[in-house]
């Protein structure tokens, strides 16, 4: 499966059913126990997030925020590469990843037309419209060709210049375009490791945890993924603008943050467009405001239902015999989406039905199963369960203990420099294969690991799971890199010399965030007794080594 899913030689979705068929031939599980794990709770929470995703793209919500943030930051060259990269790592903690990307990239390219190629005020004074900004989904490539049409029929022929200026003009511009396709692919990743349904490889160390060590008392939840994976997060969207203007800008910050500068024509024209963009949204309809208050709703319910430093709605209303919430994550995300399915997208009234006297028309919902059917992506519903199926037939046929008992001698390796090795080695693995088939194919091993030399399973499940999402090197290692490569203007090189800089930077910040505020988040410091549970030998509750080497 492993070979497979690292080729796709067949679909990913479609290898992750064959513990379906090999595990009851083989005798290691039976059928019916191999099927409910491709159904659980943290499947109904990948879901339930989506569809609320969906109707936040449905009704063009996330297209409002992009444009009123990029209108206070501003266009000057640094702050507009900053505003990109903060637009597009707050929407892609909430929505898909490669739509976040799909919607940003047009409209980063439709701003550098503007400061790029357009004589002041053209637009300004015409009234146009942009329309690089109708892009939802389509295909990239074919947003580009009506891009490029439509500004040679709008801008003409640009102004002469002197050759060697014009050059070097055309040289700086193409590097700054770069560096706004990569910045907007590159925090789309980013963002994602934020929340735990931001991207799905959150949701497979999730589901892995659950699985391997199903009396670990929920430690993995909404509340407690975000302290962790949030600073984390930040930090790494900040260095990351730092080094990706150091690359593409140069490193004059005065210059290009614009200080003590008047706005030039071009950027007061680009500005003008996202201005008026964003004017013709028109005021926020009843379905945005609907769909807003629903959204925050929900977050507000994931943070509260258990939070772990103060008693949660969960624990207090809805509580089992041990006081633990019996809803789940997954259980509030898809009682919001429910509710998405009956809300109205209008206020309703007495609205007759055209050419049907007397037949009153209701408004339709603000979600459909119409959307649900065309965007939902079910093959990630499948590979998540052919993810828990393999490791759970791993734990039942033995592998698990196997592969832990070969992986001893790594007792004597201080904890803190497995964790850098092992985040290392899943960043360079990520380059060539599917993020989620990286932490379905490695976790399982690492969790074996960490009960055989006796360390917290997370101490070393946690940094992985982030370190899969490093994805920046090369334009197959994630969509989000494929849709900002295939609007041209970048090359392999280009993304190669700037991912693999980020790829150190993000492994140097997660060794930073496993071995700081991680560790009493977490309690690191002892091996857990959920995680005894499953192991033949003791280990002790003292792990001095990952205390005494963390700063």
């Amino acid at each position: 499966m492993a070979l497979l899913w690292c080729t796709e030689a067949l679909p990913l979705a479609v290898t992750a059913f064959l513990p379906t068929v090999l595990f009851p031939i083989m005798g290691i599980m039976s059928a019916s126990v191999v099927s409910t794990e491709y159904l659980k709770d943290t499947n109904i929470l990948f879901i339930g997030g989506m569809l609320v995703a969906l109707a936040v793209e449905h009704w063009n919500l996330h297209k409002r925020i992009a444009l009123r943030v990029l209108l206070i930051i501003g266009v000057r060259p640094s702050l507009l590469i900053l505003g990109f990269m903060v637009v597009t790592a707050f929407l892609s903690m909430w929505i898909s990843n490669t739509a976040t990307t799909a919607m940003m990239v047009p409209i980063a390219h439709a701003v550098l037309e503007q400061l790029h190629r357009m004589p002041m005020g053209k637009d300004v004074e015409e009234g146009r419209s942009n329309s690089a900004f109708e892009l939802q989904e389509p295909s990239p490539q074919k947003e580009e060709t009506k891009l490029d049409e439509k500004d040679r029929k709008q801008d003409g022929p640009a102004p002469p210049a002197p050759s060697e200026s014009k050059a070097q003009q055309n040289e700086e511009q193409l590097r700054f375009a770069r560096g706004m396709s990569l910045c907007v692919c590159y925090s789309a990743s980013i963002g994602g490791i934020a929340t735990l349904t931001g991207t799905t490889t959150n949701l497979v160390m999730q589901g892995q945890v659950n699985s391997i060590f199903p009396q670990n008392g929920n430690v993995v939840n909404f509340a407690s993924w975000f302290g962790f994976a949030f600073p984390t997060m930040v930090i790494l969207l900040l260095l990351s603008w730092v080094w990706l203007q150091f690359l593409f800008l140069g490193f004059n910050f005065r210059k290009n943050c614009g200080l003590g500068d008047q706005m030039r024509e071009q950027e007061k024209a680009a500005f003008e467009v996202i201005r008026r963009e964003h004017k013709l949204l028109g005021p926020m309809t009843f379905a945005e405001k609907a769909v807003t208050i629903l959204f925050v709703l929900l977050v507000v319910l994931w943070f509260s239902r258990e939070p772990g430093f103060f008693t949660g709605w969960g624990n207090l209303a809805f509580s089992d015999e041990n006081g633990k919430s019996m809803p789940s994550d997954g259980t509030v995300a898809i009682l919001i989406a429910v509710i998405l399915f009956i809300v109205p997208s209008k206020i309703p009234g007495l609205t007759q039905e055209p050419g049907k006297p007397g037949k009153l028309k209701a408004p339709p919902a603000l979600l459909n199963w119409k959307i649900v059917k065309e965007k939902m992506p079910w093959n990630i519903v499948f590979l998540l369960g052919g993810g828990f199926a393999l490791a759970k037939g791993s734990e039942e046929s033995g592998l698990s203990k196997w592969l832990g008992d070969k992986l001893t001698p790594l007792e004597s390796v201080p904890p803190p420099a497995i964790a850098f090795i092992l985040c290392l080695l899943i960043a360079t693995f990520t380059e060539c294969a599917s993020n989620v088939a990286t932490t379905t194919i490695f976790l399982p091993i690492l969790a074996s690991m960490s009960q055989a030399i006796c360390i917290h399973p997370l101490y070393v499940m946690l940094p992985c799971t982030l370190s899969s999402s490093l994805a920046f090197m090369l334009p197959v290692a994630t969509p989000p890199n494929a849709i900002a490569f295939s609007f041209g203007g970048l090359k392999v090189t280009d993304m190669a010399q700037a991912g693999f800089m980020l790829n150190v930077i993000g492994v140097l910040v997660i060794t930073l965030a496993i071995n700081t505020w991680s560790i009493p988040m977490f309690n690191l410091h002892s091996f857990p007794s959920w995680a005894q549970s499953n192991t033949t030998g003791f280990c002790g509750v003292s792990q001095a080594n990952i205390t005494t080497s963390s700063p």
